[in-house]
């Protein structure tokens, strides 16, 4: 048999038999060899406490302590068995009992006493404080260990199985510290229990001695009451180091190497203390009637103890100039390590930190993975890692969303609570609020409400979602300054890996990185997905060749993503536009110029002010009716009119028309013209009248 199934199997077994003791009696030698046992097994728990460097290093102690007090509990009882049934209970109790105490039962029991105050009074309660105090500290720090860690994990510091290893040793400290907490409430009941136990086998020896034995006062005293007391010393030692070694164990701190270690090398480490405590203890030589010798022997020892920690300074100081040789805190390369910003960033209010917890359901850093990989799909953007971490300094229950160390957005997600968003609301308690990304009536609940809100026809939401949300927006919105040069290195070898020949011909050939990266920039700040990359890399390609102004190269890639540009505005296969007068829009293209920021139009401030006012019009009134459109301009306005718009209506897309080439159908619901009549209405145009039959023909009208 294995010895890994021989302690699954002995161990079990070993319990039972200590519960079998309690009501099946004992012979002398075999209680003999237990009480043997009993003692060595406390002296090997305490030399193991000793030996650990860390608690969680003796994670089965808890348990182990509550077996062995169950142990010597059953110990006691078949002892008391033997004394009051045969008046011997073997010859180790009865050794304690007359050579140990000098086979004087005062002197025995003032021993004992002293054992029970020394364990009980001093060892035993502080252990148990410490425990206490261990415990609570340790469960109050596992919000913000944890967090801790999934920032780590988060800004790509450590790993996933690194992270939870990480989580794992933060449960089992907790654990290990609550099991300490209860178990040291079985060393004190334990001393109880003795104290109980041998004031019983005083008086039940004694009756019986007098009563069913015919022995005299003086025998049965000394009988039973030796033989008591010695019980209760063989019984007392190794609750004793049981009870030092509980103490030791929940005051023993995170070191490097063993307690006696640790306490030997601190110590005798300290040259001036050990100088001062040996000429000290000489001195008290001075004092008349004091022997000489042993304060003489201790401060010699103390003296030669200071000369070693004397030889072994040069050491120290060579240890100290290697630290010295390392970077100052000052130094440039440290200074650069610290001042690096994080791309993107969430801070949390103290108040918020379950949000994180993932041991209170907390699923926030879930989320934001979730989000990261869904981004990285709809955009092919790889976002970077959030940073997510407390901020003492934020309002409760108040969150922050910075991007490169500037704070982007703020929002609020009182804890208990959801967000109910909907039309009736008045019913609900709580506090009235506007959903941070659409700007949607809502109300913040009390959790419990969840159920009364969803039947009144509200949409309800977790904190965690609608932080997520709030972050999606912010990162959709941002996605062309996240886009760094290492990212756009990262997606191109991915492209290489499939398409070597259409990387080699565009990059570094025709197009620098930095310039694939101005460009990849301008689609996303068009809200155009670059998932397609091989595409967009062949349109670059072929474009480059002739020129290197931005502008064009966006409108080369856009061009060759068709479909995909125009996808997000079909709605029931039609997509419906707004448009430029043709006589307005030739005006427009007289008015074009180019420079290094790419086509403008120079137009005088009323008629910008004119174009800006009913494309607005237009546009509300289509949502109005729940219509989303585009505006559609000749291709070599299309960048420059969105310079225009931007800024005034940023949600308003500007597309080309030859971009619309594919699209099922597509639909007028406004046309916008010069200063006279800035906007006519699809009765006032002919071109509103029917569906535009293929957008070649507008182009030409234009």
């Amino acid at each position: 048999m294995s010895l890994q199934r021989l302690t699954q199997i002995g161990v079990p077994i070993g319990i039972v038999m200590i519960v079998v003791m309690l009501v099946v009696p004992l012979p002398a030698v075999v209680l003999d060899m237990l009480i043997a046992a009993n003692i060595a097994g406390a002296l090997l728990v305490l030399l193991t406490a000793m030996s650990v460097t860390r608690p969680l290093d003796f994670a089965a102690f808890p348990a182990l302590l509550l077996v062995m007090t169950l142990f010597r509990l059953a110990l006691n009882v078949s002892a008391t068995r033997l004394v009051l049934l045969d008046g011997y209970a073997g010859k180790v109790i009865e050794t304690f009992g007359h050579f140990v105490v000098g086979g004087s039962l005062i002197v025995g029991l003032i021993i004992f006493v002293i054992l029970l105050i020394i364990q009980f009074v001093v060892i035993t309660k502080g252990a148990e404080r410490v425990a206490e105090v261990g415990a609570r500290f340790t469960l109050d720090a596992m919000p913000g260990k944890q967090m801790a860690i999934d920032a780590d994990l988060n800004s790509g510091l450590i790993d996933e199985d690194e992270a939870r290893r990480r989580r794992q040793e933060v449960h089992a400290e907790a654990d290990f510290y609550g099991a300490m907490d209860g178990a040291s409430k079985f060393v004190k009941g334990d001393a109880i229990a003795a104290i109980l136990i041998t004031v019983v086998n005083l008086i039940g020896g004694m009756a019986i001695g007098l009563a069913q034995l015919g022995m005299s006062p003086g025998d049965a005293v000394s009988t039973y009451s030796l033989l008591t007391v010695g019980d209760g010393l063989v019984s007392q030692i190794p609750a004793l180091l049981l009870s030092v070694a509980t103490g030791l164990v929940v005051t023993r701190s995170a070191a490097e190497s063993d307690m006696g270690t640790d306490i030997v090398k601190q110590i005798t480490g300290n040259k001036n203390a050990l100088q001062i405590a040996g000429f000290g203890a000489m001195a008290l030589c001075l004092i008349p009637g004091l022997p000489k010798i042993p304060f003489l022997l201790v401060g010699g020892v103390m003296l030669l103890f200071s000369a070693r920690a004397g030889r072994e300074e040069p050491a120290a100081v060579e240890a100290t100039e290697q630290v010295a040789e390392l970077p100052a805190a000052d130094h440039p390369e440290q200074l650069a390590e610290e001042i690096q910003v994080d791309p993107l960033g969430l801070e949390l209010a103290a108040d918020m930190i379950d949000l994180v917890d993932q041991a209170h359901g907390g699923d926030l850093l879930q989320r934001v993975k979730a989000l990261r990989r869904k981004i990285a799909g709809d955009l092919g953007v790889v976002v970077p890692l959030v940073r997510t971490r407390d901020n003492l300094e934020l309002p409760s229950r108040t969150y922050a969303i910075k991007l490169f160390d500037i704070e982007v957005a703020r929002g609020e997600a009182p804890p208990g609570t959801i967000l109910a968003i909907g039309d009736f609301l008045g019913s609900l308690p709580g506090e009235a609020t506007r959903e941070p990304v659409f700007g949607l009536e809502a109300k913040w609940i009390p959790a419990e409400l969840r159920a009364q809100a969803e039947l009144s026809g509200a949409t309800v939401v977790e904190r965690s979602a609608v932080i997520t949300t709030h972050l999606s927006q912010i990162v959709t919105t941002y996605a062309a300054r996240l886009l760094g040069r290492e990212d756009v290195r990262l997606l191109t070898d991915v492209v290489k890996r499939t398409h070597p020949n259409v990387v080699d011909e565009l990059t570094p050939a025709l197009l620098s990185l930095g310039e694939v990266q101005r460009v990849l920039q301008q689609l996303l700040e068009e809200g155009i997905a670059i998932r397609d990359l091989v595409r967009i890399y062949e349109a670059l390609s072929l474009k480059a060749a002739q020129t290197k102004d931005v502008d064009a190269l966006v409108d080369a890639a856009r061009t060759s993503l068709g479909p995909a540009v125009v996808a997000p505005y079909v709605a029931g296969g039609t997509v419906h536009v707004l448009s430029f007068d043709p006589v307005f829009e030739q005006r427009l293209l007289e008015s074009l110029r180019h420079g290094e920021q790419g086509a403008t139009l120079v137009l005088d401030p009323v008629t910008a002010q004119t174009i800006i006012g009913g494309l607005a019009q237009q546009l509300v009134q289509a949502e109005n009716h729940n219509i989303r459109p585009v505006l559609v301009c000749a291709p070599q306005l299309r960048a420059a009119v969105r310079r225009l718009v931007r800024p005034a209506i940023d949600r308003l897309a500007v597309l080309a028309y030859p971009e619309l080439t594919g699209t099922a159908q597509v639909r007028s619901v406004g046309v916008v013209g010069g200063e006279r009549n800035p906007v006519l209405t699809g009765e006032q145009h002919a071109a509103a009248t029917a569906p535009v039959p293929a957008p070649t023909s507008v182009a030409m009208g234009a």
